[in-house]
C-alpha cells in the first residue's frame, strides 16, 4: 500500500533533488519524519498481529500524552488550565472506551506491548515534526512519510528474511488501489491538519478515530456498542469540542 502511494511522489522528489533552499536542520527533520512514520506504522501493525488487540490499542493511544509533552518541550507550546482539563478528559475517554478488566494492567509485558508503546511514541514524534515542518510543502512531507514506511518495512523484511507472500494478483492490485486512495487521503488529511493547529489540539481530535472504529464495528459487524463505549466516545467528543473552542481565539 505504501509503496504504491510512494511511487506517485518519485517525480516530485526528482524535481526537488537539486534544490538548495532547505537547511541542514530541515533535512534532518524531514529524515526524522520519515523514520518516525516508518516506525509508527510497522511497529503498530506487527503489534496488532502478534498481541492482544485491546492492549495494543490502549498502549498506542497513550500517544496524545507523549505528543503534548514533546510539543511543550520542542515547540514551546503552552497549555492553559482549560486545555489541560479537556486533554485529561480526552485521555480518560480513550481509556474508558478501550478498558477491559480481562486485559490486566496496561503496562508493557511482552514484545507486542512494547511495540505498541514504541508505535505511540513514534507517532508523537511524527505529529510534532509535521507541525515543526509546517513551512514545507504537503508534497514533500507526504513523500518522505511514505518512503519512510517503505524503508523501515523493507529493512525489517530483509532482517527477518521473510518470504514474499503467496497471494493472488487481485490481492496485490487491491493493496495498490488502497494505497492510491486510502493512504493518500489519510496522510494528506493528517499532515494538513497537523501543520495548522497546536499539537495538543490535534492529538485530542485524532482520538475521534476510536469513535469511528467503534461505530464501524457496530455497522459492519454483529458487534454492538456498549454503554462503556458510548460514555468514552462522548468524553472524547466533549474534549475535542472544548479544545477547538479555546484554541480558536489564540489563533486569531
Amino acid at each position: 500500500m505504501y509503496l504504491a502511494a510512494a511511487a506517485l511522489t518519485i517525480p516530485i522528489l526528482l524535481r526537488r533533488r537539486q534544490s538548495q533552499n532547505q537547511s541542514t536542520n530541515n533535512k534532518g527533520a524531514l529524515l526524522g519524519l520519515a523514520l518516525a512514520a516508518g516506525v509508527t506504522n510497522v511497529a503498530f501493525v506487527v503489534a496488532l498481529i502478534e498481541g492482544e488487540v485491546m492492549r495494543v490499542m490502549l498502549l498506542f493511544y497513550l500517544s496524545p500524552l507523549w505528543t503534548v509533552l514533546l510539543g511543550r518541550w520542542w515547540l514551546k507550546e503552552k497549555l492553559s488550565g482549560r486545555a489541560i482539563l479537556f486533554f485529561c478528559v480526552a485521555m480518560l475517554g480513550s481509556v474508558v472506551m478501550l478498558w477491559n478488566p480481562d486485559i490486566g494492567k496496561p503496562w508493557p509485558r511482552g514484545l507486542s506491548d512494547w511495540l505498541a508503546l514504541l508505535a505511540g511514541i513514534a507517532f508523537s514524534f511524527n505529529n510534532v515534526l509535521a507541525r515543526k515542518l509546517s513551512a514545507h510543502s504537503m508534497a514533500v512531507k507526504t513523500a518522505v512519510t511514505w518512503w519512510g514506511v517503505v524503508f523501515i518495512a523493507t529493512a525489517i523484511i530483509l532482517i527477518e528474511q521473510s518470504p514474499v507472500p503467496n497471494v493472488s494478483t487481485n490481492v496485490w492490485l487491491s493493496a495498490g488501489l488502497l494505497g492510491w486512495l486510502g493512504i493518500v487521503a489519510m496522510t494528506v488529511a493528517v499532515l494538513y491538519g497537523l501543520a495548522r493547529m497546536p499539537v495538543y489540539r490535534s492529538s485530542v481530535i485524532m482520538l475521534f478515530e476510536l469513535i469511528v472504529a467503534a461505530i464501524a464495528a457496530w455497522l459492519l459487524t454483529d458487534e454492538a456498542m456498549t454503554t462503556q463505549e458510548w460514555l468514552g466516545g462522548g468524553m472524547i467528543l466533549l474534549a475535542a469540542y472544548g479544545v477547538a473552542i479555546i484554541a480558536a481565539p489564540q489563533e486569531n
